[in-house]
């Protein structure tokens, strides 16, 4: 298993950030098979703010460029992505193909 973990902005809109939360409590059930069959073990989204941070756990052999590819074939996966969007802002320190911005371990117990 392998530990990732992502950070991404939500806009600073009180009633946007409501509704991204309770979209998030009963997410599409399409959008969790597909995370499941490409190799998502766990995620969990924690929020401080305005800021996300996603601990994304996943099997051995998982690839990010091959669950990105996956996604985009994935009319579904797409819609959500686009809904998801209305409501999400990359960070300052997002490169521009990025969405969700990968984080580097700095300390482990």
């Amino acid at each position: 298993m392998t530990r990732q973990c992502l950070a991404l902005d939500l806009k600073d809109d009180p009633v946007l950030i409501a509704e991204y939360e309770r979209l998030h409590q009963h997410i599409w059930p399409q959008i969790s098979a597909h995370l499941r069959q490409h190799g998502v073990l766990d995620m969990q989204i924690w929020r401080l703010g305005t800021r996300l941070f996603m601990v994304m756990d996943t099997a051995p052999g998982f690839s990010a460029e091959g669950f990105e590819r996956a996604s985009a074939s994935e009319p579904k996966v797409q819609e959500w992505e686009a809904l998801m969007w209305r409501f999400q802002q990359p960070t300052p320190w997002t490169l521009p193909h990025e969405k969700w911005a990968p984080m580097s371990p700095i300390f482990s117990l």
